[in-house]
């Protein structure tokens, strides 16, 4: 099914009250909620579901099995890898449901890459073009440009927007693949020069 310059397979389902941008493309087996908004260029992959009210900026590819649950706010060129999922309760209890107004929410910054089978745990923020890697389990506040991995996810270092490693070996690096320079300003935050 294409509407207003948007794909949809027939097999995904979409409820009403949905927004999705022009180029954008979800394939089998979706479903996405009602007040979920979808940026302009995106690409859902098979089998994902994204949740009431999510939104999602432009560029961002959801790759197959992904789970966005109420809450998360992902901003533009994200890129979430195969079967990774984020939570929204901080303290589950089936017992005890808190409905959304207990949904703690998530911000994934622009340019942010998220490995396979990675756990993003509710009420944080992972920064502009960070790198999470694949299977970790990241439980707190991820810097701009930093590459996390392990469970739980630990800082191991640095990466260009372009996604290469970065190297310092003083106060300043520059990317060996595209050349942008970057500025330490502690063990935790480094900026674009």
């Amino acid at each position: 099914m294409s509407n207003g310059g948007y794909y949809v397979h027939p097999s995904s389902y979409l409820d009403a009250n949905v927004v999705i941008g022009e180029g954008t493309k979800i394939w089998h087996f979706c479903h996405v909620m009602s007040g979920a908004r979808i940026g302009q260029r995106c690409t859902i992959g098979q089998n994902a579901f994204i949740g009431r009210n999510v939104i999602l900026g432009n560029g961002c590819k959801i790759q197959n099995n992904v789970s966005l649950y109420e809450g998360v706010t992902l901003e533009d060129e994200v890129f979430c890898g195969p079967s990774m999922v984020f939570t929204n309760d901080i303290n589950p209890r089936s017992a005890f449901p808190k409905g959304p107004e207990g949904f703690v929410k998530t911000r994934v910054k622009r340019g942010c890459s998220i490995g396979a089978n990675a756990t993003i745990v509710c009420g944080i923020t992972l920064g502009e073009h960070s790198f999470v890697g694949a299977g970790a389990v990241v439980t707190r506040e991820v810097p701009a440009y930093a590459l996390v991995y392990g469970n739980p996810a630990k800082l191991h270092g640095w990466v260009c927007i372009c996604g290469a490693r970065l190297r310092f070996e003083g106060p300043q690096s520059e990317c060996g693949q595209c050349s942008r320079s970057y500025q330490k300003q502690s063990e935790e935050r480094i900026t674009l020069i």
